[in-house]
């Protein structure tokens, strides 16, 4: 089932018989929710407060970061690439995108002004899965370098753990990390727990991974992973806040590509959502 609402902006329901998802195309395609619907379980976290509205290209990103399921590209902080000024977080997040919906597919599609990629999205419900697959086209005349990576806030309890079968972590940046190691370290079960709220952040670079894959499993059972091409998404981050950004307490799932495409050459992939409700 495809409703429509309104929520600061338009917002899109797909529903099957066991999950629920809305998505807002004017917010770069953002997932606002994604539920279980027996259970009721809301996998997504939501900054409280703040209308879920488009931003003007250029905004400030931490300071209208939403929450849900969004993604980075082409750039994550404010930098020039090719001679082209980027903005905070990249264009998507800004971005209205064009909508259609077709054989139980929603497709969302929209082109990058600044950048020049042409960007893809067509999602489906199949029984506790979101299938989402890509294509992302360089439009440009010249060759395009970038980032593309998951921005996923969830909804974390202390003892959750963190799914990221990563052989090696490091600080992503000690401005934001509970840990004060300096060089690379071993990801190791420990220290994927979620601690309890001491209003810290924590920031890791996770990688050699041994499977495409990142989620959250809950004490109680429940479950989000998503899983990748490790071929595209090579590493991940995960970014979150234990308390320390206003009270704040979610985590960031965060795989991450770097790439580059020639004029007209097209990257094509999928990424597959799983839910589990648990106990």
């Amino acid at each position: 089932n495809i409703n429509m609402s309104k929520h600061g902006t338009s917002v899109v329901r797909l529903e099957n018989e066991e999950l629920s998802m809305d998505i807002a195309p004017d917010t770069g395609g953002r997932i606002i929710s994604l539920k279980h619907r027996s259970s009721g379980r809301e996998f997504l976290w939501k900054k409280h407060g703040l209308t879920l509205e488009r931003r003007p290209a250029g905004s400030n990103y931490d300071q209208n970061f939403y929450g849900g399921i969004d993604e980075i590209i082409p750039n994550d902080l404010p930098e020039n690439i090719h001679g082209i000024a980027c903005p905070d977080h990249g264009e998507l997040w800004t971005l209205p995108l064009d909508c259609k919906v077709k054989n139980e597919t929603f497709t969302l599609s929209g082109l990058l002004p600044g950048f020049g990629l042409h960007y893809t999205r067509r999602m489906r419900l199949k029984k506790n899965h979101l299938v989402c697959d890509y294509n992302i086209t360089n439009r440009a005349r010249s060759e395009r370098k970038f980032i593309w990576k998951m921005h996923a806030a969830l909804a974390i309890q202390p003892g959750d753990n963190i799914i990221c079968p990563a052989m090696t972590a490091c600080v992503a940046d000690h401005n934001w990390s509970r840990s004060k190691l300096t060089r690379p370290f071993t990801w190791a079960k420990d220290m994927a727990i979620i601690p309890e709220s001491d209003e810290s952040t924590e920031f890791l670079r996770l990688y050699d991974l041994t499977e495409g894959k990142m989620g959250l499993a809950a004490r109680d059972g429940a479950a989000i992973t998503v899983f990748f091409d490790l071929n595209i998404f090579h590493y991940c981050y995960y970014f979150a806040s234990y308390g320390g950004m206003g009270g704040a307490f979610f985590g960031v799932l965060e795989p991450n590509a770097d790439l580059k495409l020639q004029p007209e050459e097209t990257i094509t992939t999928s990424l597959v959502w799983t839910i589990n409700k648990g106990d």
